[in-house]
C-alpha cells in the first residue's frame, strides 16, 4: 500500500524548476571533507505548523539536532547537514529540506518522513517526545533521502537467504528507552554502517549508544524492513509486543517508493515513542553544567557585557 501523493503535495514546500529540484543540484550546498572523501552537506529546516509549539520551543531543539548530526551521525555516515529553526513555513528557504511539527499527521506513527518530486520533507506530530521523533525522522531523511536506499546482507529470517535492507537507521533502535540527551534534548539512537555486517565481531559498535549488540538486531519497540531477493517478496521483522515476529507485506508493484509503502502498513504502538517519563526539557538545569549553574552565571556575564557596551557607546 503506498502512500497516495496528495498527502505530499499538501504539506511540501512548492516545487521548484526541474533543474532546481534535483536532489543532486549542489548550487546551495557546500561540501566538506569526512574520512578523506567530500561529503555534500545538505540543509535542514525545523518549523512549525502548531500553535502548541513556538520559535523558542525550536531553537534549543535545532542546536542539540545540530550537535549530533555533525558530531555523531556525520563521522559514521558521511551525511553533514545544517540544521536551522524558522518561525514561519514560508521562512523556509527553498534550498532546505523542512521538518514541520504538527498537531496531527495523516498516520498511525510519530512522524514521517516523504518526499515531493525529489524534495525530501517530514513530519513530526507534536507529542511528548517530539524531540525524539525530530531527531529520528532528521537523521533517516539525511540517509536516505528518497527511500529508495538499501544495503544487501543475510536475511534475519530463517529459511531466506540474502535480503535487502532498507536504509532506515533508526526504525530498529527507535523506543524512547534507547535514547540519549544533548544538550538536555532527547534524541534518538542510530545504527552505524556494520549493522549490515555478516556476523558479529568482538569491539564492534553498532548504535551509537551500544543499545544494539550485533547486526541486523531489532531492539524493544523497532523494527526492520527488507526484500527477500530469491522471491522479491518484502518483510518485516518487529518487535512490538513481547518478542520479536515476522511480517510478509507482499510484492510491491514496480515503481512503489518502498519506503512510502512499508511506512503505509507499519502501525507503531502510540507508546514506543512516547516519553515514559518527562523528557528533560531544553534548557533545563543538568548535571554538566552543574545543574544550570554554568549557564546561569554565563548569561549574567552576557547580560553585564551587554550593559557595558551600551554604556560605552551611549
Amino acid at each position: 500500500m503506498s502512500v497516495p501523493l496528495p498527502i505530499e503535495a499538501q504539506f511540501a514546500p512548492e516545487p521548484r524548476q526541474a533543474a532546481a529540484t534535483a536532489l543532486s543540484s549542489r548550487d546551495d550546498s557546500r561540501f566538506t571533507r569526512i574520512g578523506g572523501v567530500m561529503a555534500t552537506v545538505r540543509h535542514l529546516a525545523l518549523v512549525s505548523d502548531s500553535a502548541r509549539v513556538k520559535i523558542g520551543d525550536l531553537v534549543p531543539v535545532a542546536a542539540a539536532l545540530q550537535v549530533q548530526v555533525i558530531r555523531d551521525f556525520a563521522p559514521p555516515w558521511r551525511r553533514p547537514a545544517t540544521v536551522t529553526a524558522y518561525a514561519k513555513l514560508v521562512d523556509v528557504p527553498v534550498t532546505h529540506w523542512p521538518m514541520i511539527v504538527r498537531d496531527d499527521i495523516p498516520y498511525k506513527a510519530q512522524g514521517i518522513h516523504l518526499d515531493n518530486n525529489g524534495e525530501p520533507f517530514s513530519l513530526v506530530l507534536y507529542s511528548d517526545g517530539w524531540s525524539l521523533t525530530t531527531s529520528h525522522e532528521c537523521l533517516e531523511m539525511l540517509a536516505d533521502p528518497l527511500g529508495k536506499r538499501v544495503r544487501q546482507g543475510p536475511s534475519v529470517k530463517p529459511g531466506q537467504g540474502d535480503a535487502r535492507y532498507l536504509v532506515e537507521v533508526c526504525d530498529p533502535c527507535e523506543a524512547d528507552q534507547f535514547a540519549y540527551q544533548v544538550d538536555g534534548v532527547t534524541v534518538s539512537d542510530f545504527y552505524l554502517p556494520a549493522y549490515f555486517d555478516a556476523a558479529a565481531r568482538a569491539g564492534t559498535k553498532y548504535s551509537h549508544t551500544g543499545a544494539i549488540t550485533e547486526p541486523r538486531q531489532v531492539l524493544k519497540g523497532g523494527y526492520l524492513s527488507w526484500q527477500d531477493v530469491a522471491t522479491g517478496r518484502w518483510w518485516q521483522q518487529t518487535h512490538f509486543g513481547a518478542q520479536p515476529s515476522f511480517r510478509d507485506l507482499g510484492v510491491f508493484s514496480r515503481g512503489t517508493n518502498p519506503r512510502r509503502a512499508t511506512d503505509g502498513q507499519t502501525e507503531i504502538p502510540d507508546d514506543v515513542m512516547k516519553a515514559r517519563q518527562p523528557l528533560v526539557a531544553a534548557g533545563a538545569d543538568t548535571a554538566e553544567d552543574n545543574g544550570g549553574a554554568d549557564r546561569r552565571e554565563r548569561s549574567n556575564y552576557l547580560r553585564a557585557r551587554v550593559k557595558e557596551i551600551v554604556a560605552a557607546t551611549s
